[in-house]
């Protein structure tokens, strides 16, 4: 079997990319480079796992394009990296996310819906900032919020189970940690505090929308469905900060 990741040299198409190799599926990493020819890049995979690039500025239409050149080579089998809730009018980017799980659903070809929630280690940088300077993590948005914050290993391993394993087609899986927690909660964990600060310098509207939303009602992603695709309890805050955080 040989997975076409498209998104393939970013942390998510790294990781996915070690999975599947650890499961023993031959990989093709594809970047931006690869819209050059798509349909060329995508023949001889088996299947293709889409990421696009963080707050791209028209996801459906990097998607629609990674479908079409499937379709156009026999790649039949597509996994699509999605969001923990999708559809949220007050978060643009979620919103061109949900319609293009809309894309995938019509596109044909047997899929499945990934929507993990936000990273453990999107935090680390600024835990190991933290550590070395005042001791204190800080956010531009509100520390106290639930989250469901999912380890990247994991949701990486949970891509290579569904692309791996049969059963999945025409699956949507919300991919959330074993437990709700907030900011405060992963600052607690690695022995800091933690507090809320205004967004510095020229902020992406997306991005201001979603702190904004966050205020308000965190990111909170329910950890059945991950269980159920490990096999295993998810990987807890702790231990993410445990084996990453001095790494």
């Amino acid at each position: 079997m040989k997975v076409a990741i498209l998104g393939g040299s970013g942390k998510t198409g790294r990781a996915v990319g070690a999975a599947l190799a650890q499961a023993g599926v031959a990989t093709r990493p594809l970047g931006r480079a690869a819209f050059d020819d798509l349909p060329a890049a995508l023949a001889g995979a088996d299947a293709v796992h889409v990421i696009a690039p963080n707050l791209h500025p028209d996801e459906p239409s990097y998607v629609a394009a990674a479908l079409s050149a499937a379709a156009d080579v026999g790649v039949g089998r597509v996994s699509y990296h999605s969001v923990a809730s999708p559809y949220v009018p007050a978060m643009p980017h979620h919103l061109g996310k949900a319609v293009s799980e809309d894309l995938v659903r019509r596109s044909g070809l047997a899929w499945t819906l990934l929507q993990p929630c936000a990273y453990v280690q999107n935090l680390l940088p600024a835990l190991r900032a933290a550590r070395s300077a005042a001791g204190v993590l800080e956010v531009p948005y509100a520390v106290g919020t639930p989250f469901g914050m999912v380890d990247l290993q994991d949701v990486a391993a949970a891509t290579a189970a569904v692309l791996t394993a049969d059963g999945h087609v025409g699956a949507t899986y919300e991919l959330g940690g074993p437990a709700l927690v907030s900011v405060a909660d992963v600052a607690a964990a690695a022995g800091l505090t933690a507090t809320r600060v205004p967004a510095e310098g020229d902020v992406h509207p997306w991005l201001q929308a979603m702190f904004d939303y966050y205020d308000d009602h965190g990111l909170p992603t329910g950890g059945v469905p991950l269980r159920a695709l490990l096999g295993r309890t998810p990987t807890s805050v702790e231990q993410v900060l445990a084996r990453d955080l001095a790494t």
